[in-house]
């Protein structure tokens, strides 16, 4: 069995191995620009990047950025960059494709937000559980069986990464569309959960300095954003012993006023809710805690939206969901030799695993990826985050164990709910979605209330649906 004071690292080869990527949201300004950052500095794999978007000259505006990036001396990679205004180019005998896509239009956030604070229920993302989660994944799975059944035609060997939130449901509404799909989630918020306990290494074991993200092992297990740890390693040093300890010096946890974070960054994280979670049932929430309060009740039973900062961490309103001119102002900044493209080291894997899927090597990482397993207690075929060894074109998860059973039964509501939603979606059963929406731990008003909500989001987002029975008896009177 896998051990986690192991890790495989890739191997590089001695000249480049050509691929094709096709990129389905190609317009980001987001995760295209850290894919062309970390691209640059690849030297052992070159090829090209077939960027899709239905914002065409946003895709544009990041090939010619891509090829201007390529064409700088420092850059060490060999790669060429192309917009298309069709999917089926950018995925036509693609060896990878790369998921990051976002709701059209930015406005659906809003109503995600605003529409449930209306009937007092506060969340802090709204993009993975809670009504603002459920109605994404209503968006999401349309585009997401478009997606799949492309991949189906043009190139079905090929694997696919998905970026995109709420991260199981798109990810397991490709394999319902496509059961031989190749496909994986990737979500950076364990990489926050390795850079707390390689600070705690430091803290705490004498010969640890400088101890880096990647030096951590850690046991991770769950759904996304709602995962969890029970091991970490740094070399053969058990470090999840020191938890108690660091538990105790960060006491109190809940120790903010109201209002206490006004002016701070809407993504602060404290790990005061990780840490309650340990504290509580013996196991480390391992994403941050903006995301870990939607998934149970208590923390967003509030009557007040202040009253979420005594946690450390801050609601995020719907107005800093809405598309700005930031990111289109700082590409063209790029693009007229305003500003320079700085390469970095953006702490992203996408490349690593593509290169240890094309064969250069091995690497071991947590994704998202149908249960054959390696979470004991959660069902097969259900998309769960662990730990997986990836080589030479194949993931292998690796047995993570299972859940204490308190755990183990808050994460199985969650999972019961995303396959009801996935279900629901492909069978156009809107009565059925309403079911895992009533389920959601957030949903906290009465049944005749719920039921107005879903029926006031789903006629706020009427012509993203169209693929679902809209009259459905929940949205009746």
């Amino acid at each position: 069995m896998y051990q986690l004071s192991e890790q495989a690292e890739p191997v590089p080869s001695g000249s480049s191995r050509t691929i094709d990527i096709g990129y389905i949201g190609g317009g980001s300004q987001g995760w295209a620009h850290t894919l062309i950052n970390d691209l640059a500095q690849c030297p052992d794999l070159a090829g090209s990047v077939t960027l899709y978007d239905v914002n065409y000259e946003m895709a544009s505006k990041n090939a010619l950025l891509g090829n201007r990036v390529m064409d700088r001396e420092e850059a060490a990679g060999d790669w060429s960059f192309e917009a298309t205004r069709s999917m089926d180019k950018a995925l036509d005998g693609a060896d990878f494709v790369i998921c990051s896509i976002q709701d059209p239009p930015g406005e659906t956030f809003v109503h995600d937000i605003d529409v449930p604070q209306e009937y007092g229920i506060y969340q802090t993302v709204a993009d993975t559980v809670g009504p603002g989660g459920a109605i994404r994944a209503l968006r999401a799975i349309p585009q997401y069986r478009d997606i799949a059944a492309t991949v189906r035609e043009r190139c079905p060997d090929a694997w696919v990464i998905n970026y995109t939130n709420p991260m199981t449901v798109c990810t397991r509404a490709l394999y319902e569309e496509f059961p031989d799909i190749n496909a994986i989630g990737l979500c950076h918020e364990v990489f926050k959960t390795q850079e707390l306990f390689a600070d705690m290494a430091e803290r705490y074991i004498d010969e640890a300095e400088d101890v880096a993200r990647d030096e951590i092992r850690v046991n991770v297990k769950g759904v996304n954003h709602f995962t969890w740890v029970d091991e970490a390693r740094w070399r053969d040093r058990d470090v999840f012993q020191y938890l108690d300890e660091e538990l105790d010096r960060r006491k109190p946890l809940f120790d903010r006023d109201p209002g206490d974070l006004d002016g701070e960054s809407y993504w602060v994280n404290n790990e005061a809710v990780a840490f309650d979670l340990y504290d509580r049932f013996g196991v480390l929430g391992a994403a941050g805690d903006r995301h870990l309060v939607e998934f149970v009740p208590w923390y967003l039973s509030i009557d007040e939206p202040e009253e979420i900062q005594r946690y450390g961490i801050r609601l995020t309103p719907s107005s800093a969901r809405v598309s700005d001119d930031e990111g289109p102002d700082e590409m063209e900044r790029y693009l007229e030799g305003d500003a320079a493209f700085e390469f970095r080291e953006s702490g992203e894997e996408a490349v690593d695993i593509m290169r240890a899927l094309s064969g250069e090597g091995t690497f071991v990482t947590h994704l998202n990826y149908p249960n054959e397993g390696q979470v004991d207690g959660l069902p097969e075929g259900a998309v769960v985050e662990t730990n997986a060894l990836l080589s030479g074109d194949d993931v292998t998860p690796l047995c993570a164990g299972g859940l204490p059973d308190e755990v183990e039964s808050m994460v199985q509501t969650h999972v019961t709910n995303q396959e009801t939603l996935v279900r629901a979606g492909f069978e156009g059963d809107l009565d059925l979605a309403f079911r895992a929406f009533l389920n959601e731990p957030l949903v906290t008003v009465s049944r005749d209330e719920a039921q107005e909500l879903f029926a006031k989001l789903v006629e706020l987002e009427r012509e993203y649906f169209t693929d679902y029975d809209l009259d459905a008896s929940v949205l009746r009177a």
